[in-house]
């Protein structure tokens, strides 16, 4: 703590002796409360106001002198951590200014990133509260925010490394929660310019796509006023929703988190929200299950979810809660401890985060200040009966998740919220579980989970609400029965039973009542229960007993002793003047005692009853100081007696009392934590401690008693020093000047002394006392750091306190209820952060001494002191701002080359201290040129020093280290900031600001224009640093036999100094140019993205112009918001009649180069590139380019560099696993972009080289090469086009023909990136070749296939821009589609999947022009008519071969429909929709190939039938879809064939489960379901009936179906079909097979009673007894009823097993006893 602040502290004031504060001259938005109840409270005003005032002015002083940095940076870090320290105190005026000026800061266009960072986090800090300023006070444009996010997120040069952001901006997700706090000041008519500036980017084909929707999530206004919703989401939440409720496989934009605000607009959608709710959570259903693959399963976060469920519950239809309550009963029994699965976590947050959502609504219904947000409408808030039924509906789940084997974490926070809503509803039943578990002895997980969720009640447990007012006469019999917890073997447990006692403790006052009993008589019932329950607290807790027991034994001082010494503290810690007396006199007499003989002093190893003695007293001085003084001479003795023992053991404990002494009489800490003020020792007549279980604390009167250090008590902590530390302190001063020889252990002994008083400073001569030097370093590092508490002390504190506040809090109420020892807790912390913080550590002549000091102890020569040295190094680094410019000289001495002194540690001590440690700062690379003109050459040098030994893997791994950290950790630092006009306008105002201010003159218009002259100088500085480090790197690299691993290291460093805003100095330019053709692959590849990186920097700009797209299609505008194929938009199709084959035509077109153009709706503004006269000048002789260009124009038409560079591209890199290159592509478009065609000639003969040879590497090279020249070519004229294609299409020809396995990807890949964002008229050569004719059959079916991927890859990019192709290659597939080959089938599917991509079915859409799913179902089903008419089943014996001769129509339908399988299943994952009607009319013959069992002998067919069963069945359903698929279902289930009827029973299982919401919607379908699966419980083929059984009793289970007295009495019906007679068989004769219509009958009704008993596996309902009586008479039953039922009895068993003691209340006696002999399995003896 600083000086000033000490001095007042010492006396409280005199009444009078100070200025009584006048009312405040400003009203704080909000401060820290916990302020106020500091004991030097009344100071803070005056210290705040001037801290505030200095801030104001001199930020504002620093922005307009135009001085970011360090000044503007310095400032507001210090408004941060006054923050911290005040909260919001300051006026509305100042924070509005502060969050302006801000806003302003951090938009500034060219501001390097971390520095924008540092302003944002502030930012958003002034932003969080949200209540504090309405839309009126503050109002913040969106484009400086859109600018800036698109500036980084969506940077044009960062993948050329012209710009590197730090890896962790990429997270934009991070980000999405805080732009919400901008969002709410958008101005009103912020939403119609943001949905003009982002529709035109929703084509939903485009990657644009998600671009769009991640705008509209991050920056539309969600919270504007009921009177500007017409200008808000009304403005576009249908046209959202529609696109939601449309599409099917969720893509990843599908923008779920802007809709959940306004859901409750969206009943008629609420059936959508928990179907794809449930589907999300990819919960295994069905028996015969094919996990979904990913592409289905990218589900929303369950934190979207929780938010919906819970923004539309209540309001009048109830209709959320029905679904909710659907939801839980279906997914229910996956909550069983015995279940487990990859989707159980998704399952807990569910559990976890739903009542936590729900609590945190009701706050804000009920109980939240109201402030200038929109409250909700009484309409729409929550009723009494709404949160009973929610609680109801989720507590089950809840208790079974108590036991999860994920751990009780999720259930026990679900308990906490929900007993703060309806605690009768959800404490007793954890307390039915936890006596149980308290009891045995055999389950410890039981034990602690359950321990865990009382826990998290008990807060409301004691509080007795009007709702469960018996909960407090729980508590004691829960008290007395965790105690054997307590059990040292099993930590853990031991562990939740202490945190179960602390709880309750703290929650509870422990004192004993019962004698209230006679004095009053107004209690209840409950409250006289409690007071004579009270009287147990005295066995409890009882100081004498721990007293007796510590004196009595002795403990060894590392493990029991600890844990003992520690229970004493506490004892002490309650009653200190009691405990003091009983302990401090027995201790001191034993160790006088003990200490009488001074041959004691010098033994090594000490008597164990004095240490535990001295431990015993070392632990109880930590109370409070006043207390101490009493014994103050007999402590002096003990210290003067002990603390030079020789045995290091005795010196340390004895230490350890001196340091808590001084604490104890020298800080200021509160002295108790009482759960009530005052304490509790009034006689109970006039306070009655049962009122107060339970309570919160009063933060308007905590009356906390603070230990205030007196003047008393200061002389003794300076009478202490002087006696103990300044001869000490003499003594080692001697020592260090050589006159007093010491041994090492009297050095450790007083080192050890000093280091206790906290002070000392020596450096030592002998290098190899290690110990002595640890403890030097310890000394050192307190001095720099230390300020009463440690730094990682606090931030644990500050952790666990917010952990027991979690467990403990009351979230429904809020307004901090917490319990007062957690508020004492917290402004005790709040004081330690005050001294923490004590701001801007002012770096003197001792601190730079300390820190050079600490330097050379972090280069010894021994690495455990290295080790610890540097960790204190980098701690003060961090401490001290502008200490690294000192001390990075000082570093880089040890590797300068020329030193021949240096030995091995120290070089590689040097590397480590520049290399920091992981969190804090990294001398290599600070983000500022001063520094890394220094250090980036001195690294590069560094490997000529003589003590760089390649040999020593520690040193080469230290080298790769700090090369990947400057990669990782660099940022592109800004080399010209201004600020602009109206940021330093802002900054005025706030200088202006008054209240609080200083006087302080305001600057002239000279000063700030001697700030900006400053400014301007700063930057031509940074400019020459620039230059000057390049050039100093690349002397560096050029230097004779430097170790190859430096020169790399120096090369990688050359090339992160690439920029976008200034062009590399031309001698890097040539350097790199020339590495080109280097002989290190290493080198090669870092030039080649250097080379890529020059030539976008050299690119000359093209002039664009604006175009009116209505005009140029001579149509008008629509009225609507339509998208899709429109009239307007018709002109971009290709259009084979109309290409541009001329130059006339060419130059005519208007061409549009990026795909989503037009297809949602025109931009704005639509500009596209200007006519050919107007752009930048082809074919320009070496004399017209700049010095750059000439450089690499020279390289590159030098046929013999050339040759070698080609050489290069096609060797392999790492055999079979190179792909297509983007960085050479990137280096070939460069190329061909900036020198348009001057190379090809030197390249032609190259080309046509490559393309004939085969192998892989070579057609790689040749594919990047191409891709490169067609994009490269996009502004030449129409003559070099021309020629251009007419090299090009034969060597394409070539390549097709020549594809293989290893090469066909990088050529489809080739050809994809360059259809990339090109207009396809300009590349009508390219697509009229592909189409040539793909499936020729010449090469093979190999080379048919890459041709479909090939052209697939093309056309895919050009998206809807090409109807004319799609049709012609369908119409050219259509009659190949009965393909033998497996591989071109797949192809085929793949590429049809692409063709009707295209064919959505989403709102606001212009049916489409290209090929349409229907029209194509229809021809095919045509074709199938000869499968789908015959009965029998299918066989497929179609051998892979084409024969001669036409083969019959049956054979040509199964060629068909393995082709068409094949694109059923590419298109589930794929295309945005379900199945349409047409294909469903596919189901039935499907149904008949299926195989039943699983068994993948299987051939092609049966297997692609089976997996496009399962992933259809999977698919989402619209309402109008149901009763056409149950009609074909139902169809079905009469086929002559029973693999059919059994197929229909797995579909149906799936598709309701994944539809369940849909299908519960339509009571005639419940019905046709119901009917369709009693149906086939009757079927005659055995395995039906079982596979009905199974799909009725999950339906059961979902409670999809109910289990109604009509369904039980049909089966009991059914169980009553008399058998047949037995015939007497012939002896001869075979038994007939085929069973009775009777004994059908009758299976059929057992398997139904079976199913109803399997369907509540883990309770037992009412009807449930009598049903297992009836099913238990049929146990000698004919099979195959008797395996039905021994089936049915041992999985009520498995199930029931675990809880068979609660579920056998269900049972009479009677059916107990039938019950007992049936389970037990009956013997095979007989």
């Amino acid at each position: 703590m600083e000086a000033p602040e000490r001095a007042g502290g010492g006396e409280p004031p005199e009444p009078g002796g100070r200025p009584v504060l006048g009312p405040r001259a400003f009203v704080p938005q909000k401060e820290i409360v916990y302020n106020k109840l500091l004991p030097y409270a009344e100071r803070l005003d005056a210290e705040s106001d001037l801290q505030l005032a200095q801030i104001k002015s001199n930020l504002g002083r620093a922005v307009q002198l135009q001085e970011l940095w360090p000044g503007g940076l310095f400032w507001t870090r210090k408004l941060s951590t006054y923050i911290r320290l005040y909260g919001r105190k300051f006026s509305k005026e100042d924070h509005v200014l502060f969050i302006k000026l801000l806003y302003e800061l951090v938009s500034i266009p060219k501001l390097e990133i971390s520095m924008m960072q540092g302003f944002a986090r502030l930012l958003i800090n002034l932003l969080k509260k949200k209540e504090l300023l309405s839309r009126d006070d503050l109002e913040l444009p969106w484009r400086p925010l859109y600018d800036m996010v698109e500036r980084i997120l969506y940077s044009k040069t960062e993948h050329l490394r012209l710009n590197s952001f730090p890896k962790v901006f990429n997270s934009v997700v991070r980000y999405m929660e805080t732009f919400s706090f901008f969002t709410r000041y958008f101005p009103a008519d912020a939403t119609a310019e943001m949905l003009e500036e982002w529709r035109p980017l929703m084509c939903p084909f485009d990657v644009t796509m998600q671009k769009a929707v991640s705008y509209f999530e991050i920056f539309l206004p969600t919270s504007l006023p009921p009177e500007l919703h017409h200008k808000g989401f009304k403005l576009w939440f249908d046209e959202l929703i529609g696109l939601w409720v449309s599409v099917q496989n969720l893509p990843q934009w599908e923008g779920v988190s802007i809709l959940s605000p306004h859901f409750f607009n969206f009943i008629f959608g609420v059936k959508y929200i928990f179907t794809r709710i449930l589907r999300s959570l990819n919960l295994p259903v069905g028996s015969s299950q094919v996990l979904v693959p990913r592409f289905l399963t990218n589900a929303y976060d369950i934190g979207h979810a929780v938010i919906w469920i819970t923004a539309m519950m209540g309001g009048p239809s109830k209709l959320v809660q029905k679904h909710l309550a659907g939801l839980f009963n279906s997914i229910t029994s996956f909550y069983h401890p015995s279940n487990n699965g990859r989707w159980l976590n998704k399952l807990m947050k569910l559990l976890q985060r739903l009542p936590n959502s729900v609590v945190r609504r009701l706050h804000r219904e009920r109980f939240k200040k109201p402030s200038w947000l929109t409250p909700v409408p009484e309409s729409h808030k929550l009723t009494d009966e709404d949160v009973t039924d929610f609680v109801q509906c989720i507590i089950q789940p809840v208790l079974l998740a108590m036991f999860s084997k994920t751990g009780s974490l999720e259930a026990a926070q679900a308990l906490q919220n929900l007993a703060l809503m309806r605690p009768e509803l959800v404490i007793p039943p954890v307390l039915e579980r936890t006596y149980p578990a308290l009891e045995t002895l055999t389950e410890p997980h039981q034990l602690t989970a359950t321990l865990n969720c009382v826990i998290g009640v008990a807060r409301s447990l004691v509080s007795g609400s009007k709702w469960f007012p018996e909960g407090p006469t729980h508590m004691l019999p829960l008290l007395m029965r965790a105690l054997p917890g307590v059990d040292p073997n099993d930590f853990s447990k031991c562990m939740i039973t202490f945190q179960f006692i602390g709880t309750f403790s703290t929650l509870v006052p422990l004192v004993d009542c019962s004698s209230v009993l006679q004095e009053r008589n107004d209690l209840t019932e409950i409250e006289k229960e409690l007071c004579s329950a009270t009287a147990e607290f005295e066995d409890f807790v009882a100081l004498q007993k721990v007293f007796n027991f510590s004196v009595s034994h002795i403990f060894e001082t590392r493990v029991a002793g600890r844990m003992v010494a520690d229970m004493c503290r506490a004892a002490v810690k309650c009653c200190p003047e009691e405990s003091l007396k009983l302990f401090v006199p027995h201790c001191y007499g034993v160790i006088t005692q003990l200490t009488m003989n001074d041959d004691v002093l010098n033994e090594e190893e000490l008597d164990k009853e004095l240490l535990w003695n001295l431990q015993l007293l070392s632990e109880i001085t930590r109370v409070d100081g006043k207390k101490l003084l009493l014994y103050r001479e007999q402590l002096v003795k003990i210290l003067q007696r002990t603390l030079h023992l020789t045995c290091k053991q005795g010196y340390t404990l004895s230490c350890n009392l001196l340091h808590h002494l001084l604490r104890s009489t020298t800080l200021i800490y509160p002295t108790e934590y009482c759960s009530v003020p005052g304490g509790f020792n009034k006689p109970p007549s006039e306070y009655f401690p049962i009122k107060d279980w339970g309570k919160p604390g009063d933060l308007w009167n905590l009356g906390i008693q603070w230990h205030v250090p007196s003047s008393e008590e200061v002389s003794f902590a300076f009478y202490l020093l002087q006696s103990f530390l300044q001869p000490e302190l003499i003594k080692l001063q001697r020592c260090g000047d050589g006159e007093l020889e010491m041994s090492r252990d009297d050095i450790l002994q007083s080192l050890t002394i000093v280091h206790n008083c906290l002070i000392g400073h020596i450096l030592d001569n002998s290098e190899d006392d290690t110990k002595s030097l640890f403890l030097i370093i310890k000394i050192i590092g307190d001095l720099l750091q230390f300020q009463g508490s440690h730094k990682h002390e606090f931030d644990s504190r500050w952790k666990s306190f917010n952990l027991v506040k979690k467990s403990m809090e009351n979230r429904l109420h809020g307004k901090k209820q917490h319990i007062r020892a957690l508020l004492i807790d917290r402004v005790m912390l709040q004081h330690e952060l005050r001294t923490l913080t004590v701001e801007g550590c002012e770096y003197k002549k001792i601190h730079q001494d300390m820190i050079r000091d600490l330097l050379r102890l972090s280069t010894s020569s021994y690495s455990q002191v290295r080790n610890k040295a540097q960790q204190t190094f980098f701690a003060a680094l961090g401490a001290y701002n502008f200490c690294c410019r000192d001390i990075i000289p000082l570093v880089l001495e040890f590797l300068r080359p020329d030193r021949k002194d240096v030995t091995q540690q120290q070089f590689k001590g040097a590397l480590y201290c520049l290399l920091g440690n992981h969190s804090g700062v990294c001398l290599a690379n600070l983000h500022d040129w001063d520094c890394i003109v220094q250090t980036w050459p001195a690294l590069v040098s560094s490997g000529l020093s003589q003590a760089m030994s390649l040999e020593k893997p520690s040193i080469v791994r230290l080298f790769d280290d700090l090369a990947e950290k400057i990669h990782r950790q660099y940022e592109t630092i800004g080399l010209d900031f201004t600020i602009p006009k109206s940021c330093a306008a802002i900054a005025e105002l706030l200088q202006q600001s008054k209240n609080p201010s200083i006087s302080q003159t305001l600057l002239s218009p000279e000063k700030i224009k001697e700030g900006q002259k400053r400014q301007q100088d700063k930057n031509a500085d940074a400019v020459r640093n620039y230059e000057c480090l390049v050039n100093t790197l690349l002397d560096g690299v050029e230097q004779r036999n430097l170790p190859w691993k430096f020169e790399h290291i120096g090369i990688g460093l050359l090339s992160l100094l690439l920029r976008d805003d200034r062009v590399l100095p031309l001698r890097a330019i040539r350097f790199f140019v020339e590495n080109l053709n280097h002989d290190a692959i290493v080198v090669r590849k870092m030039a080649i993205s250097a080379v890529a990186g020059i030539l976008k920097q050299l690119k000359r700009t093209h002039k664009k112009l604006t175009i009116n797209p209505y005009e140029i299609s001579g149509c008008p505008k629509p009225a609507t918001v339509l998208a899709g194929d429109r009239p307007d938009n018709h002109w971009l199709h290709y259009d084979s009649k109309n290409i541009p084959r001329t130059k006339k035509e060419w130059e005519s077109s208007c061409f549009v180069e990026k795909t989503h153009w037009g297809y949602y709706n025109w931009p704005k503004n639509m500009v596209v590139y200007a006519g050919v006269e107007e752009q930048p000048k082809l074919g320009r002789s070496r004399e017209d380019m700049t010095e750059a260009e000439q450089i690499i124009y020279d390289r590159f038409s030098d046929p013999k560099f050339v040759e070698q560079l080609i050489t290069f591209l096609s060797l392999e890199d790492r055999k079979g696993r190179d792909k297509f290159s983007p960085r050479r592509f990137c280096l070939f478009k460069g190329i061909f972009r900036n020198f348009d065609d001057a190379f090809l000639p030197v390249l032609k003969p190259h080309l046509e080289r490559l393309v004939a040879d085969s192998h892989e590497s070579t057609q790689r090279c040749v594919a990047e090469i191409i891709a490169g020249l067609i994009r490269g070519s996009k502004h030449w004229t129409f003559e070099k086009v021309e020629k251009l294609w007419e090299l090009l299409c034969p060597l394409l020809r070539t390549a097709l023909s020549n594809m293989t396995v290893e090469t066909y990807n990088d050529w489809g890949t080739c050809i994809a990136t360059s259809c990339e964002s090109r207009d396809p008229r300009k590349l009508h050569w390219l697509f009229e070749l592909l189409l040539e004719s793909p499936l020729s059959g010449e090469g093979g079916s190999f080379v048919d296939a890459c041709r479909l991927y090939v052209l697939q890859g093309g056309l895919a990019q050009q998206e809807w821009r090409v109807p004319e192709l799609l049709h012609r290659l369908l119409k050219y597939l259509e009659p190949k589609l009965t393909q033998v080959y497996k591989n071109v089938r797949e192809r085929i599917g793949s590429v049809l999947t692409y063709i009707f991509m295209i064919d959505v079915s989403l709102p606001n859409t212009a049916p489409t022009t290209s090929p349409c799913i229907p029209e194509f179902t229809a021809r095919v089903l045509e074709k199938l008519k000869p499968l789908t008419d015959v009965d029998e089943e299918i066989q497929n014996h179609v051998m892979e071969e084409n024969g001669i001769g036409e083969e019959d129509e049956r054979t040509q339908g199964i060629k068909l429909l393995k082709t068409i399988l094949k694109w059923l299943m590419a298109s589930a994952g794929r295309s945005f929709s379900t199945a349409v009607k047409e294909q469903l009319q596919l189901l039935p013959l499907f149904f008949k190939i299926a195989p039943v069992e699983n068994d993948n002998s299987y051939d092609e067919l049966k297997r692609d039938a089976k997996l496009c069963l399962s992933l259809m069945s999977q698919g989402l359903l619209y309402p109008q879809q149901v009763p056409l698929i149950l009609q074909v279902l139902s169809q079905t289930a009469r086929s002559s064939s029973w693999h059919a009827r059994y197929t229909v029973l797995t579909y149906l299982q799936t598709m309701v489960f994944y539809n369940l919401f849909i299908f519960l919607n339509n009571e005639d379908a419940v019905k046709d379901i119901r009917w369709l699966i009693i149906r086939l419980l009757e079927d005659e083929q055995l395995e039906v009936r079982e596979m009905a059984a199974t799909t009725l009793s999950g339906l059961l289970q979902c409670n999809f179906l109910t289990m109604d007295s009509a369904m039980q009495s049909h089966f009991e019906q059914l169980c009553k079909t008399k058998l047949p007679k037995k015939r007497k068989r012939d002896p001869g004769s075979v038994g007939d097979t085929i069973p009775s219509a009777e004994l059908v009958k009758r299976h059929a009704g057992v398997l139904g009673l079976g199913a109803c008993v399997l369907s509540s596996p883990y309770d037992v309902p009412t009807w449930m007894p009598q049903l297992l009586m009836n099913l238990s008479a049929h146990l000698n039953d004919p099979q195959p009823i008797e395996m039905t039922v021994k089936k049915t009895l041992s999985n009520f068993r498995r199930t029931h097993h675990d809880n068979w003691q609660e579920h056998k209340q269900q049972f009479t006696d009677d059916q107990l006893l039938v019950l007992t002999d049936l389970l037990v399995s009956p013997c095979y003896y007989a």
